[in-house]
């Protein structure tokens, strides 16, 4: 839709995902076997129409940019518009740290969002792991006269933390951060519709008041100018990844059939970047129970409850059990795995023995030899 222009929020690592963004933002964390999360976001902009998207970023981006690439697999290479990768370009030389908010990062990138000639902005998260049918609140958008559409979920969860409490006239009256109210009302995806003035506005006024954080700031004085907020409640499966737990979980959800049905409809594809590889070969005597495994793996040894991405090897008595391997890596003979996140290039040797628990699985870094 020409009327729309997406922004994606790439920009941030948390903490918590700890090893896993030494060497990447959470928006490049490799999922279910062949994504990255921010094929979600990409994927869910494309089937709404929304062919021009900038991303939002500013450091440990360069796996992000070689899964981006010029944004072909989302049908967004063009002339003209298309994908585009945001840099920090907008902050002043002095600044060299990271960005202190969404607000900050916004502020960063002012001058590409008033060269777009779109009426309205879809952001969204990066590291947000849903499938959401972006025609639906875009059209409630237009019909409820509303400044902003804040993208909610009916289910909650590790990573929300915002909650909004609609008013009399079912505009957003207050929002709660950090509450644990279930009550309270729709929690937030931290995604949002909004209208292209609105968003120029914002920016100019918090730049001048030196206000940098979404949520704690620029959208409670919204509120209290008398902004207008509707809320649209997104009713599938979503999860914010912004723990190792979180991320170890989302995995192993997917697990089951039915929730990766919920994620992954055929009417909603979820588009990434294509490696044309062979299938994968289970060597004679080799086992695999309720596993995901990609392409171009060897398998000799057994899988349980297990996501395995393409490349990896895994040796004849090896034996692997609630683990996340991710592309490339190579399990010894008669090792044994169990709840651990296995990042790219690891080589585990013959007879290693690692076992995490499901609230605090082992990761092994990144290009790691044991």
């Amino acid at each position: 839709m020409n009327d729309f222009h997406g922004l994606i929020f790439a920009y941030f690592t948390n903490p918590n995902l700890r090893e896993l963004v030494n060497v990447r933002t959470a928006a490049s964390l490799p999922f279910c076997g062949r994504y990255r999360l921010i094929d979600f976001s990409l994927s869910s902009m494309r089937n709404a129409g929304i062919v021009d998207v900038g991303v939002i970023m500013q450091r440990d981006y360069q796996s992000l940019l070689d899964h981006l690439g010029g944004g072909k697999a989302w049908d967004m290479s063009r002339r003209s518009g298309g994908l585009r990768m945001l840099p920090p370009f907008g902050l002043p030389e002095y600044h060299r740290g990271n960005y202190a908010g969404t607000m900050e990062a916004l502020i960063a990138v002012r001058s590409y969002i008033q060269d777009v000639p779109s009426k309205y902005f879809v952001l969204l998260l990066g590291n947000m792991c849903a499938n959401i049918d972006l025609t639906k609140p875009m059209r409630q958008h237009r019909r409820s006269g509303a400044e902003i559409t804040a993208l909610c979920t009916d289910r909650g969860g590790d990573g929300f933390r915002m909650t909004y409490v609609p008013g009399e006239d079912g505009f957003v009256e207050k929002l709660l951060v950090d509450t644990d109210d279930p009550k309270a009302g729709p929690v937030s995806l931290e995604g949002y519709i909004i209208n292209r003035d609105t968003l120029l506005n914002m920016i100019d006024d918090c730049r001048r008041e030196s206000i940098y954080l979404w949520h704690r700031e620029a959208l409670p004085r919204f509120l209290r100018q008398g902004g207008k907020m509707d809320i649209y409640v997104h009713t599938g499966y979503c999860a914010l990844i912004r723990s190792v737990n979180s991320y170890f979980k989302a995995n192993m959800d997917m697990l089951d059939p039915a929730v990766r049905h919920e994620l992954f409809p055929a009417e909603l594809p979820i588009f990434t970047k294509v490696r044309e590889e062979v299938s994968t070969y289970y060597a004679e005597g080799a086992y695999s129970r309720n596993s995901l495994v990609a392409d171009n793996c060897i398998v000799e040894g057994s899988l349980e409850n297990c996501v395995v991405f393409s490349g990896a090897r895994i040796h004849k008595g090896a034996k692997l059990k609630n683990c996340i391997v991710m592309s490339d890596c190579i399990v010894g003979a008669d090792s044994v795995l169990d709840y651990c996140i296995v990042d790219k290039d690891v080589s585990f040797s013959a007879g290693t023995v690692l076992t995490g628990n499901e609230k605090l699985p082992l990761v092994v870094p990144k290009g790691s030899a044991l």
